[in-house]
């Protein structure tokens, strides 16, 4: 089901700076600019950007966040040079293996999503056993995004409401948008509240496509790899200055 609540939750933000958003999600950009800028391999730049990944996670959980989604690797990504895609699934063993423990011990559940069909067997396996020792935490919900592609995600659920349609158990009438919301991988986990984009950039790259529908779009100058506490502060309070209508009001 959709744990969003629209109407509620602007009531809860409203401008209130005391109230964190429920649902943080993150586009991590610029990891290969940053590297470019210092003459250093796109290696390096993605292993700067992992720290980057602590820091983010560390300010969600003393910001007070419940949910945090991060965009690890899309399913556009798998169209780079095989040297960078190796060198980005050799970086995202290491963080599988080393820092789950850590993150387990501060209560924080782990969930990935995406396409797994295209990893290899033993980063789905570190991933199974990720999400499994997590499981029952009831901290931050990190969310990362691996080999996922928005429209792909949608078409999944289009695929899965309509295989239930022809087996009878499901009439074509009785979907709506709980029903099909049900079907994302993110079915469980609210809508995101806020978009953080670093580099500058100014697009969602087929991240979440639904569930931003009503999210706050917050884009930084700063590269992933620069990304701080103190960027991920001021992007709350960003979000925390404006009113969430859902066009429910005039503005």
């Amino acid at each position: 089901m959709n744990l969003t609540d629209p109407l509620k939750s602007d009531q809860q933000s409203g401008g209130d700076e005391a109230t964190p958003p429920v649902h943080v999600a993150i586009i991590m950009d610029g990891n290969g600019r940053w590297a470019r800028s210092r003459n250093m391999p796109r290696a390096a730049g993605h292993q700067r950007g992992a720290q980057a990944v602590k820091k983010a996670i560390n300010a969600a959980v003393d910001a007070g966040v419940s949910y945090l989604t991060l965009y690890g690797f899309s399913s556009e990504n798998w169209k780079r040079p095989s040297d960078e895609i190796n060198d980005l699934m050799g970086l995202l063993r290491f963080y599988l293996k080393s820092e789950i423990s850590n993150l387990h011990k501060e209560g924080v559940r782990v969930c990935v999503i995406g396409d797994r069909e295209r990893l290899e067997k033993d980063i789905v396996d570190l991933i199974n056993d990720a999400e499994e020792k997590t499981a029952t935490n009831v901290g931050l919900t990190l969310t990362i995004a691996l080999s996922y592609g928005g429209r792909e995600e949608l078409t999944h659920a289009a695929r899965e409401l309509a295989r239930k349609v022809e087996a009878g158990g499901l009439g074509a009438d009785d979907i709506d948008e709980n029903l099909f919301a049900d079907e994302l991988y993110t079915a469980g986990i609210p809508d995101p509240d806020i978009l953080i984009r670093t580099s500058g950039e100014k697009r969602i790259s087929n991240f979440l496509l639904w569930q931003l529908a009503y999210a706050e779009f917050v884009f930084v100058d700063v590269l992933w790899p620069d990304f701080s506490e103190q960027d991920f502060a001021s992007a709350i309070t960003e979000y925390n200055r404006r009113e969430r209508r859902y066009g429910a009001t005039g503005g």
